[in-house]
């Protein structure tokens, strides 16, 4: 970093630099107000005059909203020429700061030009041609590249190192890859906008509206992709970057993404008002700065690298398994004993939906397609986890044997082979079922990875309280492959899903506490010891319980109960069990009564949803 005295006008550059960036934020949003209120032509066919004047007169509300916008983004001009001249001033021949400045200044000229192409050629406010629906996508990208130079400026103003991808290893062009998929989503996502403003804007539908709104259902498809995409990049860059700086850029990219993402499901559910559109835009801007950041400060100079390579060691860890790669090496990345229980809640919830009012009869090949591509999102969740958690699969007794800690697939290949089940579970499920399923697959997935394995794992014991969540997406899955939406017995099944796991999982951790200890994992067994684990479990027993005999209490549209009497014998059987091996557990916290009741907990997940399927079933 640089010497206070000596540097200040550098300090100040880089303070300057973060400034614009802010006041460019604030420019953007005030233009997407101007397309989203219906306000582009607030100034008629003239630029850079207002209605043929200088200042307009009139009092008319989207030319006020019109040349509010002109007004910041002439102010924008001149700023951006200090910047160069700054730039030029504080920093030597050379120095990738007085290039960056040049870009910005490159890049500022530009959306100038598309911003007046826009209203001289009347691509604004109602119209519907296919021109406008190729200059915003353009206009948003050269946003996105004028946002990405001004924030390497204030990155190199500040002692950054320039870029380097030689010597990267597969990182470098993969982030290069986050990068263009992120272009991509925001053409999508510039798209998807045009298309909200053109649905409220003409009543009458022009073939170029149809296109557009029909484009719209791509959007959250690609987010949702390249989200899994950059997720198993942000896990990469954190395994393999262990500069502080790196870390937390990486960890405020994947922050900003899920509230991205939220964001846009709330502005879908919402019919995209103009306040959502703006926050979702913001957020969008904020998530690709961060990406920018991170990337380069994980592909600087001299940035510190950790390979995926096998540590010498001599405390009993396996010897590096350099043979070619089998199957059953493939298989076992997939975790199938995991996977198991969770294929049998997804083919079970979709009985449970094809039963009760539904009657819906359901082909062995939909059963098989769905299991089948439940089975390979899982499974590629699994293989990402087994990249990023090698040490600590390495350092735990029962997951030393591990392919990727073994070094019998590499991590190249593991992630190569996740990639392929992710989009393969997404093309089969998409295609058999609904679009629904496949994102809701897709969903389960980027929550393990990003929630629970990047974020919660090593850093609070709550880690399978929030994160388990995942293992309670495909009782949506099978439900949604079968009606094709979620109604409220679907959430039942998630929710008893949720409720549960941490009635099995931290019976489990009791029974292999020392292992996270010398993970340095903070499961709750090693932060808390075991008699405030058994607390915790019989709690979430208790609300397993609750939440089983919810389904009872349901009807369906026709008013019938949504289970009946065998499922009501079934469930006070299987939790009678449950509270049992709990309560005793919880009198004496020792191993031989804490794998009881972890062997037990999975019979039970087994059983009852088995037992509500057969319920819901015509002959019963």
């Amino acid at each position: 970093m640089f010497e206070r005295s000596h540097d200040m006008p550098r300090i100040r550059f880089q303070q300057y630099a973060w400034g614009l960036l802010g006041y460019n934020l604030a420019v953007i949003l005030g233009g997407a107000f101007v397309r989203a209120s219906i306000s582009g032509d607030g100034c008629g066919q003239h630029w850079p005059s207002c209605n043929g004047e200088l200042i307009p007169h009139t009092g008319r509300l989207a030319t006020l909203i019109e040349f509010g916008h002109r007004l910041s983004t002439g102010v924008l001009l001149p700023l951006v020429i200090a910047l160069v001249i700054w730039a030029f001033r504080a920093y030597p021949k050379g120095h990738p700061a007085r290039g960056g400045a040049w870009a910005v200044l490159g890049f500022t000229l530009a959306e100038a030009l598309i911003g007046a192409g826009l209203v001289l050629y009347r691509l604004v406010a109602h119209d519907q041609s296919v021109s406008r629906a190729f200059v915003m996508p353009a206009h948003l990208v050269t946003t996105f590249f004028l946002l990405m130079a001004l924030s390497l400026t204030a990155w190199w103003g500040g002692g950054g190192r320039r870029l380097q991808l030689r010597g990267q290893g597969p990182l470098g062009w993969a982030l290069v890859v986050g990068l263009l998929s992120t272009l991509l989503l925001g053409v999508s996502g510039a798209i998807t906008a045009l298309g909200d403003t053109l649905r409220v804007s003409a009543p009458d539908l022009t073939p170029t509206t149809h296109l557009l709104l029909g484009l719209r259902i791509y959007h959250p498809v690609i987010a949702i992709s390249t989200g899994l995409y950059l997720a198993i990049i942000i896990g990469l860059t954190m395994r393999t970057r262990p500069a502080e700086t790196t870390q937390g850029w990486a960890r405020a990219t994947a922050f900003v993404y899920a509230a991205q993402m939220a964001a846009g499901m709330v502005n879908l559910a919402l019919q995209a008002p103009i306040w959502m559109q703006l926050v979702h835009l913001l957020l969008a801007d904020l998530f690709w700065v961060s990406l920018v950041l991170m990337t380069a400060s994980a592909l600087a100079e001299g940035e510190p690298v950790t390979h995926f390579t096998h540590p010498a060691s001599s405390d009993g860890a396996p010897a590096p398994d350099l043979r070619r790669p089998i199957w059953k090496d493939y298989l076992a990345l997939t975790k199938p004993r995991v996977i198991s229980l969770l294929v049998v809640t997804t083919l079970a919830a979709m009985a449970i939906a094809a039963g009760g009012e539904n009657r819906t009869h359901l082909s062995f090949g939909l059963y098989l397609a769905v299991g089948l591509g439940l089975y390979m999102a899982a499974g590629a969740a699994n293989a990402i986890n087994m990249v990023l958690e090698r040490d600590l699969d390495l350092a735990m007794g029962r997951t030393a044997t591990r392919p990727t800690v073994t070094q019998a697939i590499p991590p190249r290949s593991a992630i190569g082979f996740a990639v392929l089940l992710m989009i393969g579970s997404f093309a089969l499920l998409w295609g058999t079922a609904n679009l629904l399923t496949a994102l809701l697959a897709q969903a389960g997935l980027a929550f393990y990875i990003i929630v629970y394995t990047l974020l919660l794992k090593r850093r609070t014991w709550a880690n399978i309280v929030i994160g388990g969540a995942a293992g309670a997406f495909p009782p949506l899955v099978g439900w949604a492959a079968v009606t094709g939406d979620l109604g409220p017995l679907a959430w039942c099944l998630f929710g008893i899903v949720f409720l549960w796991t941490p009635v099995h999982f931290w019976a489990l951790a009791i029974l292999i506490k020392e292992d996270y200890a010398r993970a340095g994992v903070p499961m709750l067994p090693v932060v808390h010891g075991d008699r405030a684990t058994v607390v915790q479990i019989a709690g979430y027993t208790v609300l397993t319980v609750a939440i089983s005999v919810l389904p009872l209490l349901l009807s369906e549209k026709n008013g019938h109960a949504a289970v009946g009497g065998f499922y009501l014998g079934t469930v006070a059987l299987l939790n009678g069990v449950l509270v049992l091996r709990s309560y005793q557990l919880y009198q004496r916290p020792d191993h031989q009564r804490a794998r009881s009741l972890f062997k037990y907990s999975m019979v039970y997940l087994a059983l009852l949803f088995l037992a509500m399927a057969v319920d819901r079933t015509p002959w019963i």
